[in-house]
């Protein structure tokens, strides 16, 4: 079964008309979580989002030794780990930039908070784009003088000074 965890602050949803209602945070609210704990042995927590309306709903349950009836098997080994993670992020591309310092500055902090603190996601790392991407306002590049190998030329885009530095 699924529940809100006490000190949690709920998502509030709003519908843009596409069918896919996002999370209202603003300068007075964002919804939270609370801080991930590692589940006990045997047992795991499974957070779940969908285009219905959950968002990050938490459930917990026991992995079983069998399957029982019909469904899918998933076999965990747990003693051959084949890699390491870092840690977990997103891109913060020339728009996503533009569009948080449109905001109000704490609607600013309301949302790095939900991305980045202990009452939020948990981000910790972040992905920059050099130069321009495909979320740029315009085609910019650092150094456009050709054969400049030894990058004489170099100059960050006024982007990238007040967005991403």
């Amino acid at each position: 079964p699924s529940r809100c965890l006490a000190g949690a602050r709920p998502c509030i949803p709003k519908d843009f008309g596409h069918g896919s209602p996002v999370c209202v945070c603003n300068a007075t609210y964002c919804d939270t979580l609370d801080p991930l704990v590692v589940p006990a042995p045997g047992s795991y927590v499974k957070y779940e989002s969908s285009k219905a309306g959950k968002r990050l709903e938490r459930s917990e349950g026991r992995f079983q030794s069998s399957l029982s009836g019909r469904g899918l098997l998933l076999t965990l080994n747990i003693s051959a780990l084949y890699q390491h993670v870092k840690g977990f992020g997103g891109s913060l591309s020339d728009a996503a930039a533009m569009n948080i310092l449109k905001l109000s500055r704490p609607a600013q902090d309301n949302l790095l908070r939900s991305y980045f603190s202990d009452s939020g996601i948990e981000y910790n790392l972040v992905r920059v784009p050099m130069a321009c991407s495909d979320f740029s306002v315009r085609p910019y590049s650092y150094d456009d003088v050709p054969d400049d190998h030894e990058l004489k030329h170099f100059r960050l885009a006024d982007e990238d000074v007040k967005m991403k530095v």
